[in-house]
């Protein structure tokens, strides 16, 4: 069942705090959201929510929380440490699951879809990313009140931090596409949910070279602006590596390259 979007954006009550209550507060919300689960399948709203007030900052990134720990502030970043308890007297053989209904329950949210939007999870699928953004340009219209930390000193609107972290991706799915983020989201979320591998691979050739220029760190950066030498080592990953970058994630493609530097400094 999911929950229609609200002129009032709201927020779990336990993501706004200091550093050290927000933690004291985020494990006891895991531990219930884990007994819950035991018992109903299902993970109900959180027990208590709090109004983002249009103008607000949401802190983001860790990066951008400075010095500030001990002043109350949104924290959105620290709603990762919910995972260390979700698990919590839950079979193994039942977390993987568990972890999907989390996300599905999560997506029905604006909270949710902003987290898994931001930060989202292994396995970055077409078909996984395409389900978060559509989840957050769902819940767009009333995300846009707050303004968000996601580098230190900035403070960005919803489609700045969007365009921050999707152009490159957006770029790859759709060349040239709308000026307006939301709009480029959209067709790129439609391109995303019925792409072939053959159109997934293109979409990860786009990306790959704006990402190798983008880290000087990377020691073969030659071969890997190559795109015969990108493309065969595509074309040989196994279905299951290749679903985990199919969404040309910049930060999924990341990973990717670096091991294949690795690979070539062995050889």
């Amino acid at each position: 069942m999911t929950t229609e979007p609200s002129p009032v954006l709201e927020f779990p009550a336990w993501l706004y705090d200091t550093t050290a209550a927000i933690r004291r507060k985020v494990g006891a919300e895991g531990r219930w959201w884990a007994r819950e689960y035991i018992k109903t399948g299902a993970f109900p709203q959180p027990r208590q929510m709090r109004q983002v007030l249009p103008g607000e900052v949401l802190v983001i990134h860790s990066g951008a929380d400075g010095f500030d720990w001990n002043r109350p502030r949104w924290r959105m970043h620290l709603f990762v440490e919910i995972f260390v308890d979700l698990d919590e007297g839950v079979p193994e053989e039942e977390h993987q699951r568990m972890r999907e209904a989390f996300e599905s329950f999560c997506l029905s949210t604006p909270w949710g879809a902003l987290y898994h939007a931001v930060f989202p999870p292994p396995l970055w699928s077409a078909e996984r990313m395409a389900n978060r953004l559509a989840s957050l340009l769902r819940f767009w219209d009333v995300l846009l009140g707050p303004r968000y930390a996601f580098w230190p000193g900035k403070k960005y609107t919803l489609e700045e931090l969007m365009d921050d972290i999707y152009r490159k991706t957006l770029e790859a799915w759709c060349p040239g596409g709308p000026a307006s983020v939301r709009e480029h989201l959209a067709l790129t979320v439609e391109r995303m949910a019925r792409a072939t591998r053959e159109d997934c691979e293109k979409a990860v050739l786009r990306v790959m070279p704006v990402v190798v220029e983008a880290n000087t760190d990377l020691k073969h950066r030659e071969v890997l602006s190559d795109p015969d030498f990108l493309r065969e080592r595509l074309s040989a990953l196994p279905p299951k590596k290749f679903e985990s970058i199919s969404s040309a994630d910049k930060y999924a493609v990341n990973g990717q390259l670096y091991a294949w530097d690795r690979e070539l400094g062995r050889h």
